[in-house]
């Protein structure tokens, strides 16, 4: 059921925009509409262009990486420091800072909460993901797991000379 749906799902043809909308336009930074990528007809080349372009965009998410814990160091010592004060917040030249909270649920007994699944039958308690690892480990030892299905995932493998 599951692989079916996911079929479905990626079939599903996107809801039309509205008559009025004209359709997004990508921009290049000079301002000009973006030409769209021309992959290469010859095989070799493209498996060069798509080795580089992984290489390009794993070197650009180091960066990203080094920004996003720049940026959970400044978070940390924002939430650390403002409730010491008397402020409620704090304000540079660019922006304002302010200290939120929200309720988080937690599980603290899951059988409890199992069993409370059970007798009210509430699944909307539960997220509907599978743990794929531990489906493919009894796949493996020769078990099955009813209701669960798979379809096979195409992927590339690209490694350099």
């Amino acid at each position: 059921m599951t692989a079916t749906r996911s079929r479905q799902t990626a079939q599903s043809p996107a809801p039309p925009l509205p008559p009025f909308a004209p359709p997004a336009r990508r921009t290049a930074p000079s301002g000009r509409p973006e030409k769209p990528y021309q992959v290469p007809k010859r095989l070799g080349a493209a498996v060069d262009a798509l080795y580089t372009t992984r290489q390009t965009r794993l070197a650009i998410q180091a960066q990203v990486q080094k920004l996003a814990e720049r940026e959970a160091l400044l978070r940390e010592h924002l939430i650390a420091t403002l409730p010491k004060s008397d402020a409620t917040g704090a304000a540079g030249k660019l922006a304002r800072a302010s200290i939120t909270s929200k309720r988080v649920p937690q599980v603290e007994d899951w059988d409890k909460l199992y069993e409370h699944v059970r007798k009210t039958r509430d699944f909307s308690l539960l997220q509907r993901r599978l743990a794929d690892a531990a489906v493919t480990e009894r796949w493996d030892a020769g078990k099955e797991v009813p209701g669960v299905g798979h379809f096979t995932a195409i992927g590339v493998s690209v490694n350099k000379l």
